[in-house]
């Protein structure tokens, strides 16, 4: 495989990119250049992000014959929804060049046991020649939202003739347990039908403290540290839990999410021409009404979906999305066992519930 070379953009042209694509004033002239720049230095890490992979994969799976390795490069939309963030005044407080997970690759482990070790004896104890420049143990010390993984960012270091043009590149690692990696998925899912972001802490409050509740409460099953700002009584935890389930209906908003999914797959393959879909969820009566909508009516699909929002408004046993075919693949894409993770959580979910 012929792997992409860098072009030569100096790291203040790659700042400067990613400024101009964050500006609204910059020209369409300046974006598209500053796009080239951006997909080059992007691309650059496909090579160094594959050693990194085939590592994990490697000593993953020696540690757990079910483990699941996977590597993914950031999407540019993510990247630039990225740099506005952490953008203050006119001010960036980290620069393109800086960012750290623009590649990465992640273990999903069968436990949290598999999991430390993994992480003791391949990454702590490991015979790793690339520098290691950071290291969060996400687990031990989980974050306010509830996340809970390991990250590990290295330098990518090689003497060979060919790769030290890759010298110097940053590729992030990622370890966790199912159960995290079920939550993580489940958080992806309520992101992409609600057009919400909670995995960037700018969900509504409602859905975010649910999952943070959730996520202490797998780390009960798992035995490690809970969720800063939850209950701490493990009765009150789960009766909180089961309060904004019942608030959300999130187990059949889920499911039917999920079921949605299955038939915009089956429905694109049969009709390859439709683009979008609305869907219109019945959360009582469990019934599903699903509209396809070509590249050339999108007015039309946003014009109905205004419609639909506005005929169901205040009604919380309605849902109604808009979503595209290219986004359900992406959704596709990052997370492979989407059917089955969704399916699992909710499970487990099931499971607190029946002990609240």
């Amino acid at each position: 495989m012929a792997w992409t070379k860098s072009k030569g953009f100096s790291k203040s042209k790659i700042d400067s990119a990613g400024s101009v694509l964050i500006n609204k004033e910059s020209s369409n002239e300046e974006k598209e250049k500053a796009i080239e720049i951006l997909d080059n230095w992007r691309a650059i890490h496909r090579y160094p992000m594959h050693i990194f992979k085939k590592r994990l994969k490697v000593v993953s799976e020696k540690i757990d014959k079910d483990a699941l390795s996977v590597q993914r490069l950031k999407r540019l939309p993510s990247i630039l929804k990225k740099l506005q963030r952490i953008y203050h005044g006119n001010k960036p407080t980290m620069k393109l060049s800086q960012m750290q997970d623009i590649a990465g690759c992640r273990a999903v482990m069968s436990n949290i046991k598999l999991t430390r070790k993994l992480y003791k004896e391949s990454y702590i104890k490991g015979d790793i020649k690339h520098k290691k420049v950071n290291e969060k143990d996400y687990i031990t010390y989980p974050k306010e939202d509830g996340y809970r993984s390991i990250h590990i960012i290295y330098r990518y270091k090689s003497n060979k003739e060919g790769k030290k043009d890759y010298n110097g590149l940053l590729i992030e690692v990622q370890i966790r347990s199912k159960l995290q990696h079920l939550w993580a998925t489940a958080i992806e899912t309520v992101d992409f039908f609600t057009r919400q972001a909670i995995k960037s802490n700018e969900g509504q409050k409602e859905w975010m403290d649910f999952f943070k509740l959730v996520s202490s409460a797998f780390a009960i099953i798992e035995n490690t540290p809970l969720v800063p700002n939850t209950p701490t009584n493990k009765k009150e935890l789960y009766s909180q839990i089961k309060e904004k389930e019942k608030e959300l209906q999130v187990i059949k908003i889920m499911d039917g999410w999920t079921k949605a999914i299955e038939v915009f797959e089956k429905t694109i393959k049969e009709k390859p021409k439709l683009q979008f879909f609305l869907l219109e969820l019945d959360i009582v009566r469990e019934r599903l009404v699903l509209s396809g909508y070509t590249k050339n009516q999108e007015e039309k699909a946003i014009s109905d979906y205004a419609r639909a929002e506005k005929r169901n408004q205040g009604k919380k046993e309605y849902d109604v999305v808009l979503v595209g075919a290219d986004t359900t693949n992406d959704l596709k894409k990052a997370y492979p066992n989407y059917f089955v993770d969704t399916k699992e959580f909710l499970i487990n979910l099931q499971k607190i519930l029946d002990k609240a």
